[in-house]
């Protein structure tokens, strides 16, 4: 890989990790509502690099809409060739599999048949996500999958309105083995006034495990720097390093994560 950047080396430094790690980018070029070009795939990765982020998970979306379309052969594809690009282009970023996964009913058996990309190298967990206008219970489906020793993450749940004010459901996700991420944007309202009230209610609360960038484009560009130092000034320094630093990294390690409380 590339010398890292400049906002790498200083996050590295600053931080004492060896990566810092992003669970959840949609970076991958054309292949769903993230960046349709090759050009703004590669644009996006240098902003992730400058952003200080040095490992990232590249999860487009699977199942749902993209149900027998973003197969896991065609990630897999697409995640190489761009790591190809990004080495010919000097953009010092390291892609690892995923995938943002639709709730369905089949996905202990699509997990089986390796048709789900499972995140991070070591695919001990799986990115999940509900549908934001309709409620459908996820409780089954991380129990099934726990009993398959991987772990859900819930993917923003603080951007469903059907979770405003709500404690016990997420509880009870968390009770059965999930982690609930967080998305860094919604921290510093680029989501609306209810996300980014239901994102602090949720890590004062104690029930955040974490934050990833969510990025997509240029019109939703990571802010995994201004999430780590808002949480700091708000939540103290070790909650940031916590949630936005040694989760994700541990995610990476294939290592379970709990959820993580405020000092």
């Amino acid at each position: 890989m590339s010398e890292p950047s400049p906002a790498q080396q200083e996050r590295l430094a600053e931080w004492s990790v060896s990566r810092s790690v992003d669970i959840h980018c949609h970076v991958l070029p054309g292949v769903d509502d993230g960046p349709e070009t090759l050009e703004d795939s590669l644009a996006l990765c240098q902003a992730l690099a400058a952003d200080g982020i040095t490992t990232v998970f590249a999860t487009p979306h699977q199942l749902g809409r993209y149900d027998g379309v973003n197969t896991a052969a065609v990630i897999r594809e697409a995640r190489a060739a761009l790591q190809a690009e990004l080495e010919r282009a000097g953009i010092p970023l390291e892609l690892a599999p995923g995938a943002d996964v639709r709730i369905d009913e089949r996905l202990p058996q699509l997990v089986d048949a390796g048709e789900v990309v499972l995140a991070g190298p070591a695919g001990r967990h799986l990115l999940l996500e509900l549908p934001h206008g309709m409620y459908l219970d996820p409780l089954g489906t991380i129990e099934a999958l726990n009993g398959h020793g991987i772990q859900t993450i819930m993917t923003h749940p603080e951007r469903h309105r059907y979770w405003a004010g709500s404690t016990e459901r997420l509880q009870s996700w968390i009770e059965a083995g999930a982690a609930l991420q967080i998305t860094a944007g919604s921290l510093l309202g680029d989501f609306g006034s209810l996300a980014h009230q239901e994102a602090w209610r949720m890590a004062h609360a104690g029930m955040v495990s974490l934050i990833a960038t969510d990025a997509h484009d240029e019109s939703r560009p990571p802010l995994m720097t201004p999430a780590l130092e808002i949480l700091s000034q708000q939540l103290g320094r070790d909650f940031a390093r916590t949630v936005c630093l040694e989760n994700p990294l541990r995610v990476f390690r294939g290592e379970r994560v709990e959820a993580c409380g405020p000092a």
